[in-house]
């Protein structure tokens, strides 16, 4: 789910058997490419941002040569010029590892978004460098469920070894094998909604701790989205998960709950707000929120909900 919307998203059993699934034989990433690793980035909260500046941008590829994509030369709550982000978390199918090369020169760190709770079929196989498409392999191994209300997606069954195997084929080969330094897993938290399978909270935590493992075997760092609705929730993925990417926690006042994990460990807590939803001013709008999120620990940024390149931080 790609455009921006709130869906108020301990290590699983799924990790002893995911590689016997008949998904992992559709594995085509470059062995050259990947390497296990037991090192990756772990961002903190620290500087006057709670962080560093971040762009976010899913809209289509990041154009490292645009400076609206690149989010240069935005203006903070103070109307004064911002740092220029030395984060990007962009779309890891449609963006190539020599973008992520490019930030790398900059000397800037590269997330890579992938949806691991849902699946649509946005793309062919031929879009992400592989013999069968993501969805299709889902499709055929029986993983999708009950359809997203609004999107073109279907949920995920995420007690399904084959489901676990094919989204870290995923990871490997879109985020690992292209040079990105950390995964941004979207949906990781469908158990709030009518998925199709019954998922528990326990078990929607287990599957993105399980992955969040499998990431940091690959050298990327791992993060929590959302995941709002029950402070339990932030407080089992946190042990694993590097950081936070929570959506709108100042509109629905759940940025305590959810980020208090986080901050207390001192990691990168990143809180996306809206003007869809604050106002049409953006001075205004920052005004809103700002001082809560630098009072809290957390890097507030304004965005509009299409996230193509419009970028105002807090400071």
């Amino acid at each position: 789910m790609k455009s921006a919307a709130i869906i108020l998203s301990g290590l699983g059993l799924l990790a002893a058997t995911h590689a016997s699934s008949p998904a992992a034989a559709a594995d085509h990433a470059p062995a050259s490419r990947v390497s296990l690793s037991t090192i990756w980035w772990q961002p903190t909260n620290s500087g006057p941002d709670n962080g560093p500046e971040w762009q976010w941008e899913l809209d289509h590829p990041l154009r490292v040569g645009n400076a609206a994509d690149m989010g240069m030369a935005a203006t903070n709550a103070t109307g004064q010029v911002a740092a220029n982000p030395t984060i990007f978390d962009v779309d890891g199918i449609e963006n190539p590892a020599s973008t992520v090369a490019s930030l790398h020169s900059l000397g800037d760190k590269a997330i890579c978004y992938i949806e691991i709770g849902s699946a649509g079929n946005y793309y062919a196989a031929s879009d992400e460098r592989i013999p069968v498409s993501y969805y299709a392999q889902l499709k055929a191994a029986g993983d999708l469920g009950a359809k997203m209300a609004g999107y073109p997606e279907y949920y995920l069954n995420v007690n399904s070894p084959s489901t676990v195997s094919i989204i870290e084929s995923m990871i490997r080969q879109q985020c690992a094998a292209k040079g990105f330094d950390a995964v941004e897993p979207d949906l990781g938290d469908s158990y709030t909604d009518n998925n199709g399978f019954g998922i528990t909270e326990a078990q929607n935590a287990a599957y993105d701790n399980t992955l969040g493992t499998y990431a940091h075997s690959l050298g990327l760092a791992w993060g929590q989205k959302n995941g709002d609705q029950d402070p339990a929730f932030a407080k089992m993925q946190a042990p694993v998960a590097d950081f936070l990417l929570t959506e709108e926690c100042n509109y629905y006042h759940t940025c305590a709950g959810v980020a208090a994990p986080y901050v207390a460990a001192h990691k990168l807590a990143l809180n996306a707000e809206y003007t869809d939803d604050w106002g049409t001013s953006r001075v205004q709008d920052l005004r809103k929120f700002c001082s809560a999120d630098l009072a809290s620990g957390i890097d507030g940024v304004l965005f509009t909900s299409a996230l193509s390149g419009q970028h105002h931080p807090c400071q």
